[in-house]
């Protein structure tokens, strides 16, 4: 793991880290201490750009528009010192295309501690929203939680799964922290991330996938403008979503709808490469034959999409080692 990019880039000199840390260690611990009596939140947002961009070009495989809109909105956002609004994205595709994977780098890079930091918070329907017959006091703690971080700290990332399965209603909640008013409840809350991940559009950018292979067009060469309009009516048509009648897409209050294409049999292969090299292990055809063999591919006759991305590879790894 590199120190200047948490993973991406070779180390450097040995000698020359040392000096580093032997020249820094006051200045870090003097930060330390500020940052435990919170005078300096922002001590653990470290965002770490060109460190997010090399690992998502060696291991997000099949997903050139995610890549781009992503690093895009982040490198525009990270530089502005005072935003108007917060960062707000949503993520959308089959299961298994790499959105769960890309939320997890983002915490990585953006903040030390990772998604352990203290500044990132994960939210999912199963674990903290259970019941939907208890919506009204999940808003008022969501509410609460959002707003409490907020005032502790404007340098937050909040991370929403599986906006499928939300609770109706409760996402409205967000609102009026998502758009671009200077302050909301007293708190300053413009520095703030929003990241919703969903399957919702998954079945629609797989279409205008295999109609572009169909007609022979080159999959990097599917635009933006061809799948959020796509996506976003799927959202809107879909009542079980997160956004159901919350205002937040009819708002306009998402900088980027980020879609995440099926994922074909060469990258499925690309998936298997990075887990092996992951394990400390050498390519292995055999293995990489196995996993290829035993996944499920869609649509019946072209057998073209992994049915479930590459979700299940590790697990198919340890089966055939």
């Amino acid at each position: 793991m590199a120190a200047a990019t948490r993973g991406c880039r070779p180390w450097g000199s040995l000698l020359g880290l040392l000096g580093l840390v032997s020249a820094t260690a006051s200045a870090w611990d003097l930060a330390s201490l500020r940052c435990n009596f919170g005078a300096f939140c922002e001590c653990d947002f470290r965002p770490d750009l060109p460190g997010l961009e090399c690992d998502l070009a060696q291991h997000l495989a099949g997903q050139h528009l995610a890549k781009a809109l992503v690093v895009k909105a982040l490198k525009a956002f990270v530089k502005d010192p005072a935003p108007t609004k917060p960062l707000v994205l949503s993520l959308h595709g089959w299961t298994g295309t790499g959105k769960s994977y890309v939320s997890s780098l983002l915490a990585r890079y953006l903040f030390q501690g990772g998604l352990r930091s203290p500044r990132v918070h994960h939210f999912s329907p199963v674990i903290h929203f259970p019941h939907p017959s208890h919506i009204e006091r999940y808003k008022k703690d969501l509410k609460s939680w959002v707003q409490g971080n907020l005032t502790a700290c404007s340098r937050s990332l909040f991370l929403f799964d599986e906006m499928d399965k939300m609770p109706p209603g409760l996402m409205e909640v967000l609102r009026p922290f998502l758009g671009s008013s200077w302050v909301v409840y007293g708190t300053n809350y413009r520095k703030a991330i929003f990241i919703f991940i969903s399957n919702t559009g998954g079945e629609q950018i797989n279409q205008v996938v295999l109609e572009a292979w169909r007609s022979h067009r080159e999959r990097e060469e599917i635009r933006l403008q061809e799948l959020e309009p796509v996506i976003s009516q799927a959202v809107l048509d879909n009542p079980n979503h997160g956004f159901w009648h919350s205002g937040i897409m009819e708002e306009h209050l998402l900088d980027a709808v980020v879609p995440f294409l099926p994922l074909q049999r060469h990258h499925v292969q690309h998936c298997v490469l990075n887990e092996l090299a992951q394990l400390g292990l050498e390519p292995q055809d055999e293995v990489v034959q196995a996993v290829l063999d035993s996944t499920t591919f869609f649509p019946e006759h072209e057998q073209l999409f992994s049915s479930n991305g590459c979700k299940t590879v590790s697990s198919r790894i340890a089966f055939f080692l």
